[in-house]
């Protein structure tokens, strides 16, 4: 929770921005942290994931080190209200979160289709 701190330090409020529709630019199949952990690339590499998708034009992707060809979709944002940084740590980290989670929540009620929105 560094973010906060440097909030503090620097005197400004926490912003937080939700958005969603990132997550179809591709089919995801598996996050991958069974994969990361089966080739110790958590202990090795700091990675807690290895996601596996379809995509083009690879078709089966593991960990996207060839990268692919974004499907198209519609990504949509939404600025939170600002979160003044008056607290313990912990308890301004838990709002940051609670907002965003709101709006994430508002944004996924208004859509109607993936892809298109």
């Amino acid at each position: 929770m560094g973010y906060v701190k440097l909030a503090r330090d620097a005197g400004v409020p926490i912003v937080p921005v939700a958005s969603i529709g990132g997550q179809e630019a591709a089919l995801f199949l598996s996050r991958g942290q069974w994969l990361a952990k089966l080739l110790m690339a958590d202990k090795l590499l700091r990675l807690k994931s290895i996601p596996i998708s379809l995509s083009l034009p690879w078709g089966l992707n593991i960990g996207d080190l060839a990268g692919h060809i974004p499907l198209p979709t519609k990504i949509v944002v939404d600025v939170q209200h600002p979160i003044d940084v008056d607290g313990d740590d912990e308890a301004v980290h838990d709002k940051v979160i609670a907002s965003l989670q709101a709006g994430v929540d508002r944004l996924a009620a208004r859509r109607r289709f993936p892809v298109i929105g």
